[in-house]
């Protein structure tokens, strides 16, 4: 039997959670992929999975074994890709969903670079600070700004951003400077309707973590929104380096507690699975990879 065949089976499998929606999925038969499971299994010596008549699971032996040949299973059609991409021309629609402050000021400039690299390929960007469902929205690739890709995605992970608490001077000035997080509760506060804390605030100082609830004056959905506000004087914001670097640099926003410390959120190129990648995507990962190597904020 074929090894490489069997381990396509197996993985086939565990992602579809079914015999027979494993089989549709490599155009085969239930049998065969039921006998590549068993003679697999035989071969190694290990139960793989568990079988019941309503569910699969994975076995400890199973996990690991999963694992390493989804990475094996990649690397083959990685290599099958490259040796096709010398002769083949990446073609067809991309599909893409990215924030909307991120996808305006660092990615729209570079999609009009991306397609003059390739002809053929068509992009649909669609802006939204959701959270989208890449298989049920028919998503091929979304940026998402966060302190870890999802872990039934994958990720690459294009640059960092830190998240950081700042006002206008004029604001400061009438309302005075917080020196402690606890202050914060005292404030008006403009507030970023999906952080995953909403108003309540996170903070790692000098003596560990503190948690403020603050009580803003303003939600919204969008970054703009909450700096526009605070270049109004009206509050205080906590928003990523990308969307507030330029202002802290010319003074329009000032920095408060530096030696307290939000998050640092990662900025990822996610998509829904290493088998099988299609050419025209992995043109664009690696297209936006190369792109970030240096971000134009510094943190």
């Amino acid at each position: 039997m074929d090894k490489f065949q069997e381990m396509q089976s197996f993985v086939a499998i565990v992602d579809a959670g079914s015999f027979v929606r494993a089989a549709d999925a490599l155009e085969t038969s239930k049998a065969a992929v039921s006998r590549h499971l068993a003679e697999l299994e035989h071969r190694l010596g290990v139960r793989l999975l568990n079988r019941t008549t309503r569910k699969l699971s994975l076995t400890d032996d199973g996990q690991s074994f999963y694992h390493r040949c989804t990475e094996i299973i990649a690397a083959v059609n990685n290599a099958e890709c490259e040796l096709s991409s010398r002769s083949t021309q990446a073609s067809g629609l991309l599909r893409i969903s990215v924030p909307v402050t991120f996808g305006i000021r660092y990615l729209a400039p570079l999609w009009g670079v991306f397609l003059g690299l390739h002809p053929k390929i068509t992009l649909d960007v669609a802006l939204a600070d959701r959270t989208v469902d890449l298989v049920e929205d028919g998503i091929d690739l979304a940026i998402r700004i966060s302190e870890s890709p999802h872990p039934n995605l994958i990720g690459r992970k294009l640059a960092s951003t830190r998240i950081i608490l700042c006002a206008s001077p004029t604001y400061l000035e009438r309302k005075g400077v917080p020196k402690y997080p606890q202050e914060l509760a005292d404030h008006d506060v403009i507030s970023y309707t999906y952080w995953t804390s909403r108003d309540e605030w996170k903070f790692d100082g000098p003596d560990g973590p503190v948690i403020v609830k603050t009580h803003p004056r303003l939600f919204t959905n969008n970054g703009d929104t909450c700096r526009a506000a605070a270049l109004q004087h009206q509050g205080i914001i906590l928003q990523p380096s990308f969307l507030v670097e330029d202002d802290l640099r010319s003074g329009a926003l000032q920095e408060i507690l530096p030696s307290y410390k939000s998050v640092e959120l990662g900025i990822y190129a996610i998509y829904a699975s290493r088998r099988q990648l299609p050419l025209k995507l992995r043109h664009l990962i690696d297209f936006l990879v190369d792109a970030f190597r240096q971000p134009a904020w510094v943190d």
